[in-house]
């Protein structure tokens, strides 16, 4: 399996790509999907198992990943390819007509490795959820992982769907919520303060960790520690402390950034900070 340096380099690629799609068709979002470009590196190239190919919609004897905040998509489309679920190339086909790589995944396109459509914010838990529990049913002891934001944590479907998984011990289900602190309108804080989210979910039922998601040794340990204590009776709740714009200096921690694609000058200055260390698409 690949060592932190090997994963840190492939995030270095993944966020040129990022940047790069974004800046190509000026339009998307980068902010986001750079401060959680090293968590989706690790789940694809170290943590999960998965079979690419051939794609089974249906995911049997796979670990499975949901994506809630789908507006991160870059992000997750250059890890997919980059992990070999389609080829690098079609990165250049990103929000184009007739793409199958659409600004929020989708799945009628039939794109290998999306296996919902997500964008309408509150959604993915609920999915992932049923996921985890058809996995239970069928006696497929494989893990179900999802991601959110901390913005989308404003959705009374996210609670809904947490107690649920509580109450009913949905305990092969590791979720991630990524806290940047900011979203489309400013701050967490001056949009609609989230609180204290470790005794939030706790009080609700969940195993809680908190991650660094700026740090690939402690995000890698994180989730094998988090695989761990699957299978105890409770969900597990990851809180991941992320930078919008990670990796490219002017873009880091302002909600600016959360849907605005760089102009020519901005995409050569954060190039500039992304050496190429996979080969651009």
């Amino acid at each position: 399996m690949p060592e932190i340096k090997e994963l840190e380099l492939i995030s270095n690629q993944v966020r040129r790509d990022i940047v790069r799609m974004v800046h190509a068709v000026n339009s998307g979002h980068p902010g986001g999907s750079l401060g959680c470009t090293d968590f989706l590196v690790a789940l694809y190239f170290e943590i999960m198992k998965k079979e690419p190919v051939p794609f089974k919609m249906d995911g049997k004897g796979e670990d499975l990943f949901f994506l809630s905040n789908g507006h991160i998509s870059p992000v997750f489309y250059s890890v997919l390819a980059r992990s070999g679920y389609f080829d690098v190339k079609e990165l250049s086909t990103f929000r184009k007509l007739n793409s199958r790589l659409q600004g929020h995944p989708t799945t009628h396109e039939g794109l290998p490795g999306v296996r919902m459509s997500s964008g309408s914010l509150g959604q993915g838990l609920s999915v992932a959820i049923g996921a985890a529990l058809a996995k239970k049913l069928n006696g497929d002891n494989r893990i179900v992982y999802s991601l959110h934001g901390d913005g989308e944590l404003q959705e009374g479907q996210i609670w809904e769907a947490a107690m649920y998984a509580a109450g009913k011990k949905v305990d092969n289900l590791i979720s991630t919520i990524d806290m940047n602190g900011q979203q489309i309108d400013g701050s967490t804080d001056n949009v609609l303060p989230l609180g204290n989210l470790r005794a939030k979910w706790e009080a609700f039922g969940w195993d809680v960790m908190d991650m660094d998601g700026a740090n690939m040794n402690n995000i890698v340990a994180t989730l094998k520690k988090a695989k761990e204590h699957t299978g105890k009776g409770k969900p597990v709740m990851i809180l991941m402390k992320t930078n919008m714009g990670q990796g490219v200096d002017f873009m880091m921690g302002s909600h600016k950034w959360h849907g605005v694609a760089p102009n020519d000058e901005q995409l050569a200055q954060a190039l500039a900070q992304l050496p190429e260390t996979a080969g651009d698409y």
